[in-house]
């Protein structure tokens, strides 16, 4: 394979300088989640390789909205741009947005929001290359599902006309999207961060569980607090760390429910925290569960292999696909507590029979390395500005 790696605008060949890619994003650091996880490693892996990068987002966190973030700032060597936004966190509006596109070769949106639809609509005026990551569409939860389906088929559809790709982050993505992308989808599975976990997980068997994201009401970790009571029926010494920053749901909220089924011995809640409690709980642990409904990926799962913790997931369609490719990785249905009790119970005995699941699982994170994620997305955009790439790409 030819090299992918962009030359910098000092000592580049042939008087080519290095390609400008502008990533558009709702959110970003310091709001934390997957959806920032992923821009953040793409952006940092592109700037390594010689990308000119620069990160477009929001002024203020949907979870704390009062609280005006820096209008310019670097993060891990990234310049990030925060511009103004109005309405809803469904649906942010924030027209500066067109102000920051002079510049950028290939603009890459993240997310199906007023973002994509609102530079696919402008694009006869600015005219830039346009690429979007479809990161789950806007289906994670059935709020509003009719109005959804309908917006999807119309104004989502018409808006992926004026996009270069849609690249879809899951085969799940892939089968929504296709058929409405004009041919134009394409399978990248997102990237993970395979060291910042790597190798943590309890050497020895443990009775104790973590799950790890935002407190969102399609996470549901009701189903999980349900699974741990009856879990403790056969087995008392079960704990289960959760792990996360509110969302639609508050810490507030899950004290009660965790109050409500009597679990304040057994399930520890950690709010915010940094990474350096989080590895301190993952060494504690021997698995990773999540009962989410909907997942774009499972981006937090692969971490938590990396980590050495085995899965087990509810029967999402990403979750299914995962375990698909890695054997070790259970699912089962979080909405049957006595069903998902059992895959849990057995995935820890099937962990004491055969220690080496934990390393086995560290090893399937390892194919989803950025490294090669990134390959994946620079060979896009050098398709993509291919009919422009007489001043950049050395």
């Amino acid at each position: 394979m030819e090299s992918m790696t962009a030359s910098r605008s000092t000592g580049a060949t042939g008087g080519k300088r290095a390609p400008r890619i502008l990533q558009v994003v709702r959110q970003y650091a310091p709001s934390r989640g997957g959806l920032e996880d992923v821009v953040a490693n793409l952006s940092r892996s592109l700037a390594g390789r010689g990308f000119e990068v620069r990160v477009l987002t929001l002024d203020r966190l949907f979870r704390a909205p009062e609280n005006l973030l820096p209008a310019h700032e670097t993060i891990d060597g990234v310049d990030v741009v925060r511009i103004p936004w109005r309405g809803s966190s469904r649906y942010p509006v924030a027209p500066q947005v067109f102000r920051h596109l002079a510049d950028a070769d290939l603009v890459h949106v993240h997310g199906i929001d007023f973002f994509y639809d609102a530079l696919a609509w402008t694009r006869p005026f600015h005219r830039k290359p346009l690429i979007a990551t479809t990161h789950g569409g806007f289906f994670h939860t059935q709020t509003y599902a009719s109005l959804k389906k309908i917006w999807f088929q119309t104004a989502t559809r018409a808006s992926a006309l004026a996009y270069d790709a849609l690249v879809c982050c899951s085969q799940s993505d892939l089968d929504m999207f296709a058929p409405i992308s004009g041919g134009k989808a394409r399978l990248i599975e997102n990237g993970v961060d395979v060291a910042k976990f790597s190798d943590l997980a309890s050497a020895l068997p443990q009775r104790r569980m973590t799950t790890i994201g935002r407190f969102s009401v399609n996470k549901r970790l009701d189903r999980l607090l349900d699974v741990m009571v009856a879990l403790r029926t056969v087995q008392p010494g079960w704990q289960l760390d959760i792990i996360g920053s509110p969302s639609d749901q508050t810490g507030t909220d899950l004290r009660s429910a965790i109050a409500e089924r009597s679990l304040e011995d057994a399930v520890h809640l950690h709010i915010s925290i940094p990474n350096a409690e989080v590895r301190e709980l993952l060494s504690q642990s021997s698995l990773f569960v999540s009962a989410s409904e909907y997942e774009g990926f499972g981006l937090v799962a692969v971490e938590a292999m990396s980590a050495g913790l085995v899965p087990v997931l509810h029967a999402n369609d990403a979750y299914r696909a995962l375990a698909a490719r890695h054997p070790g990785v259970a699912v089962s249905d979080f909405s049957r507590p006595d069903a998902a009790a059992q895959a849990v119970e057995g995935a820890y005995q099937a962990l004491v029979a055969n220690p080496s699941l934990r390393a086995q699982m560290m090893a399937a994170a390892s194919r989803h390395d950025w490294a090669g994620v990134c390959d994946h997305h620079v060979e896009l955009y050098r398709t993509v500005l291919r009919p422009r790439d007489r001043e950049v790409f050395a």
